[in-house]
């Protein structure tokens, strides 16, 4: 077994040896990640951490004090049922305050709170009606077809580029009515927008934080544009029925329409993506738990699906901000702290997951927080990512069912999000 998945490593930890703010913690391997997680758990559940910093970039940010993490189970989740206290506005997806305008590109819906979060997801969430919602899953069991059939034609051995990027990023781009002529131009900014700055995805000598703008500014474009002529000439997408939507005389703007346009691309295909890769390497690394899934699919489909982002956790934190003092697992909060809720963490917390470093497709329960976890902000398209994982692992076992990883995953140099650049594979 590939030892990166094991938490027997070499690596004795000690909470003061663990600095979640170096990029270097983030570059190690899997297990030894989860093994530090495991001592924080059990010795300094809520941590402090400075701030990091980014390199390479002329944007100045200002000074924080830092962020506490939140490694433990019941943590997580009292922060998330409390958005009142808890807040997303100031930025859920960045350790630092950004400007408003990164804000906007990069998390839209994910950095609000109510009043205004509440009206986004009413009418994004009308805009996803039943029949939309069938014509969404019966595009994904085409696209599936289409990439298995392009994987074996045309592939390049590279489960990342040839299934795991372009499948549910493909499905989001006909969702919202994008033409396929600019897959590839979507494809690469969002690439440079999940990279996070690993100097395998940014270019040597080039500024991490604007090309993440640009890349923001392009998608915007595209999404603005597209709006814009689906106003007076509507069909049946999802972005036709998003800039028609009315609840109470609220539409969404331009500028929202765009930022969850982004959001799709980004953290909406980044989930299946991820998770994809990681269970295509877990399957081949455990394969009594593949012969399981092949003798009995339909039996298994959704306890594996579920164990598959569990054990992929692919956001691996969101923030909130303190509106105000709160104690926390008898911690004292104050007013303006930042917290990092690590799903990664919860994920594999002991006092509520019977041998959590054990990769097991019947597991239940498995309440598991890999779509974030129960409150206002719980993953909106969690259903959409369910059914396309479920689908294209059903798909490529049922039609190749020999097919495995070949080599070493490798790792995104990022704290964010726990994804995979590379997965060689053969069928």
């Amino acid at each position: 077994m590939d030892t990166i998945w094991l938490m027997e490593t070499n690596e004795s930890w000690t909470v003061d040896s663990i600095n979640l703010t170096d990029i270097e913690f983030w570059r190690r391997p899997w297990g030894e990640r989860h093994s530090a997680f495991a001592t924080l758990r059990r010795e300094r559940p809520i941590s402090h951490f400075e701030e990091p910093v980014i390199e390479g970039t002329s944007i100045e940010f200002p000074a924080g004090n830092g962020f506490y993490a939140l490694t433990k189970y019941r943590d997580v989740q009292t922060a998330s049922r409390h958005p009142e206290v808890f807040l997303s506005g100031p930025g859920a997806v960045s350790t630092m305050d950004l400007p408003s305008e990164m804000v906007e590109y990069f998390s839209g819906m994910i950095s609000t709170d109510d009043p205004k979060h509440a009206r986004l997801r009413r009418i994004v969430s009308k805009a996803f009606n039943p029949r939309n919602v069938r014509a969404v899953e019966d595009s994904i069991e085409r696209k599936a077809d289409e990439m298995i059939e392009r994987s074996r034609t045309s592939g390049t051995g590279d489960f990342i580029s040839d299934i795991a990027a372009p499948f549910p990023l493909e499905i989001i781009c006909d969702m919202m009515g994008v033409p396929p002529s600019e897959y590839a131009t979507v494809l690469h900014h969002s690439n440079i927008i999940l990279a996070f700055g690993d100097p395998d995805i940014i270019p040597e000598g080039q500024d991490p934080v604007l090309l993440l703008l640009e890349s923001g500014a392009a998608l915007t474009a595209i999404m603005e544009d597209l709006g814009k002529y689906r106003i007076d000439n509507p069909i049946d997408d999802i972005t036709s029925a998003l800039v028609n939507a009315e609840i109470e005389t609220e539409k969404l703007t331009q500028q929202e329409l765009a930022s969850f346009f982004v959001l799709l691309v980004t953290a909406g295909s980044e989930t299946t993506r991820t998770a994809l890769a990681h269970g295509l390497h877990a399957l081949t690394e455990h394969p009594d738990q593949k012969t399981r899934l092949l003798a009995d699919y339909e039996g298994l489909a959704k306890t594996a699906t579920d164990e598959i982002v569990r054990w992929a956790s692919p956001v691996i934190w969101m923030r909130r901000t303190l509106a105000q003092d709160y104690t926390l697992s008898d911690f004292d909060l104050v007013k303006g702290d930042k917290v990092l809720l690590y799903y990664l963490s919860a994920n594999r917390d002991e006092d509520v997951f019977e041998n959590p470093d054990v990769f097991d497709v019947g597991r239940t329960p498995n309440d598991h927080y890999g779509f974030g976890a129960p409150g206002p902000h719980f993953c909106l398209g969690a259903h959409l990512a369910r059914r396309e994982i479920t689908v294209m692992i059903r798909e490529l076992l049922h039609r190749h069912p020999d097919i495995h990883s070949t080599g070493t995953p490798s790792q995104l140099a990022s704290s964010f999000l726990n994804g995979v650049k590379h997965l060689p594979y053969s069928l």
